[in-house]
This record gives structure tokens, C-alpha cells and sequence, in this order.
């Protein structure tokens, strides 16, 4: 014959089977079913358990299994819009290929191309611009000045020479552009690079897009246009 206590000491049981058995020390549906289930096995026949107080369990699992179901279908469907969303992105980056993207990073790879094209849109007329081209190592590279150049989009090359003249060699490059205004005043625009995009590579993390050697995400792309422009 079990008692009130007894009841307890078998709700700590299952309590800590369930800990046992799940990391997160969290009661699930099916341990709160087992503690309800040992209660009723394990009543007093002299005083079994109240009807109100069985009822009120049972409605808290019912209640617990509808909210755990819900979760589960909220992810999947969430897994779903997901897998949907990159699809329709994969298939709209093939289409990208063969375009001039405008890019929003300094980072630029030589491998063997003829040029690499860089910009800045300026805010105000400016008396001078000063593009500076470093090495992995953080060295000076090349220094291309452009004065007088007037507001909105300025767009010049790079010929991959240093300030000597001489081919640089292939590997990864940066690049860093300070404008000074008519006024004197330094700008706070930023530079960019533009090029084609010659490939589509498809990651975990989403399309990476090949331009001028360089893989760039989405996100780094500030524009998109036909090769033309």
C-alpha cells in the first residue's frame, strides 16, 4: 500500500530517470506520462487519488503534447522556408554570371589578369583621391592619385604594376582610398571594385559569387548591372 510519500519518492524516480536520460533536465511528454501512470499504479485504495486532481494532469499532458507538436511543425517549417529560400536563391545567382557587380570590400586577388578596376562615389567635389594597393604583409604597393575629380561615381584602373613599374606578383591584395574635398576636409567615402562575375559557388553558408579572382558573398555586393555599363 503506497502512501503521499511514497507517490513523491516515485515522482523523484522518474524525475531523475528523466534527468538520466535527457541533458537538459527537462520532462518531456513521455516522462510526465510515465509519472502520471506510476501515480495511478501506485495509489492508496484507501485514498485514491482525487478525480479533479487526475483530471488536471491530464489536461497538463494534453496541453503539453499539442504545445510540443506545434514546436515540432513550427521548425519543420521553418527547416522548409529555408531549404525553399536557397533553392530560389541558387537559382537566381546561376543567372548572375557574365554581369559587372559593384563589390564592398577591399580585398582583391591577382591571378593573372590584366587590371583590376576600383571606384569611389564621392559625396562632395574633391581635390584629390588617393588609392593605395597593399600586400598580404601590409606593404605599400602602389599609390594612384586622381585630383579634381568631381562628385558621384569615379571609376579608375589598376595595371596590377607597383610603384616602380614591375608586375606585381599573384596573391592577395588590399586596398585602402582617402578623398580630401575642395575644402580641404578629408571625406569619409568609401571605395570600391567592380568586375565581372565569371562564376557561381554554392556553400553551406550561401552562393559565393567569383569576381576578379575573389569569392564574395551576397552581402558584399552593392550592385549588379549588365556588362555593358
Amino acid at each position: 500500500m503506497s502512501t503521499v510519500s511514497s507517490v513523491n519518492s516515485i515522482g523523484a524516480t522518474t524525475a531523475a530517470s528523466s534527468q538520466t536520460t535527457n541533458p537538459n533536465s527537462v520532462m518531456g511528454k513521455d516522462d510526465f506520462l510515465k509519472l502520471l501512470i506510476a501515480q495511478m499504479q501506485n495509489q492508496d485504495p484507501m485514498n485514491p487519488m482525487d478525480g479533479t486532481q487526475y483530471a488536471a494532469q491530464l489536461a497538463q499532458f494534453s496541453s503539453l503534447e499539442q504545445l510540443q507538436n506545434l514546436n515540432d511543425n513550427i521548425q519543420n517549417s521553418i527547416s522548409a522556408n529555408l531549404t525553399l529560400t536557397q533553392s530560389i536563391n541558387n537559382t537566381m545567382s546561376a543567372g548572375m554570371i557574365g554581369k559587372q557587380a559593384k563589390i564592398d570590400s577591399p580585398d582583391i586577388t591577382v591571378n593573372g589578369q590584366s587590371a583590376i578596376n576600383l571606384g569611389i562615389d564621392l559625396s562632395a567635389n574633391s581635390s584629390s583621391v588617393i588609392f593605395k594597393i597593399l600586400d598580404s604583409d601590409g606593404n605599400l604597393v602602389k599609390t594612384i592619385e586622381k585630383d579634381g575629380l568631381k562628385k558621384g561615381e569615379n571609376k579608375l584602373s589598376w595595371d596590377l604594376t607597383d610603384n616602380n613599374g614591375y608586375k606585381v606578383a599573384n596573391g592577395a591584395y588590399t586596398f585602402s582610398v582617402t578623398a580630401t574635398s575642395t575644402t580641404g576636409d578629408t571625406m569619409s567615402d568609401k571605395g570600391y571594385q567592380y568586375g565581372l562575375i565569371s562564376g557561381v559557388k554554392y556553400t553551406e553558408s550561401g552562393a559565393k559569387f567569383l569576381v576578379n579572382g575573389t569569392e564574395f558573398d551576397l552581402s558584399s555586393i552593392l550592385e549588379i548591372l549588365n556588362a555593358t555599363n
